[in-house]
This record gives structure tokens, sequence and C-alpha cells, in this order.
């Protein structure tokens, strides 16, 4: 485990038994999906985030198995298989820019992913329609400290409530 790191590790072996509940939609086509739960969702109208709309195309929401914590000017998500993190999925029309932009957004480097703010991992994503497809994701990849944990899993709600 990495000295960063403050979240249950949880091993790939375990990821193909987790995959195996899943049912996969026949109707939507392999694509490059990207799911946003902070503020690179549509609402916050990020500079960054605004870049990159017309390479991406809504797709719907949905839920990935993590836990969001408040790091004060964003949210983090970590791996988690007892709670839901809910958000935005994109389809990416151009995914080596979309995912390159987003690199550099989240702070991510694949050369170096020990010193990477985020990093970018494809992970399970379940629709509101219950349909499973594997999306890419930022995970954060620091120390959480005291952050205070989101039990709800959504940052949109959390700030409305908060």
């Amino acid at each position: 485990m990495s000295p960063r790191r403050n979240y249950p590790y949880i091993p790939a072996a375990v990821w193909p038994n987790v995959s195996r509940n899943f049912r996969v939609r026949a109707a939507i086509p392999m694509t490059e999906l990207v799911f946003f739960y902070g503020t690179l969702m549509s609402s916050f109208q990020r500079p960054g985030r605004a870049r990159l709309d017309h390479s991406l195309k809504s797709v719907g929401r949905g839920s990935i198995p993590a836990a969001l914590f408040d790091l004060g000017i964003y949210p983090a998500a970590v791996p988690a298989g007892d709670s839901r993190v809910w958000g935005e999925v994109h389809e990416m029309l151009d995914s080596e820019a979309v995912l390159n932009e987003l690199d550099e957004i989240e702070g991510c480097r694949a050369s170096q992913p020990d010193a990477s703010l985020y990093t970018r991992t494809k992970m399970p994503v379940t629709f509101d329609d219950g349909h499973v497809a594997s999306a890419w994701v930022y995970l954060y990849n620091a120390p959480l400290g005291k952050a205070q944990r989101i039990e709800s899993g959504d940052y949109l709600q959390y700030l409305n409530v908060r």
C-alpha cells in the first residue's frame, strides 16, 4: 500500500467477483465513459470543464462503489465496498483529448501515480435505471486527514443541505 493512501486497499482479485453481479446493458455500444462526482459536474460550470463540454455527451446519473469526503473546496472519492458515490456519467467523443485535459485538471500523472493527487481508474458505474457500464473515474490519492465523510455519497445533495 502506498504511504500516501489512507483508505483500505481493495485487491484486484476482488473486482472480477464484484463485476459478476452486474448486468451489462446490451443496448449501449462499448464507448468511453467518464464519471464525475464533484466540482467537474455540470452544475459547477468550472472553466476547465467548460473547455471539454464540446467533447462530452451526458448519458445519465449513476453511482460507483466508493466513499465520499469533504476536503473543503472539492470532494474526494476513495474505493469502498460498503457505500456509493453518486454523480454524472458522460460519453467522451474524443477520449484521448478529454482524458489528457482531465489528467491535467485532476493532477493525475500516469507515469507517477504515487505523486498524483488523483489517480484515474476504470470502475463499474450503476446507472439510475440499474444497468452497469465501465467508466473512467478519478479517485483521491492523498491523505484524507480529518476530512468529513459525506454519508449520502452525493456531493450536490450535501452542498444543498450544509
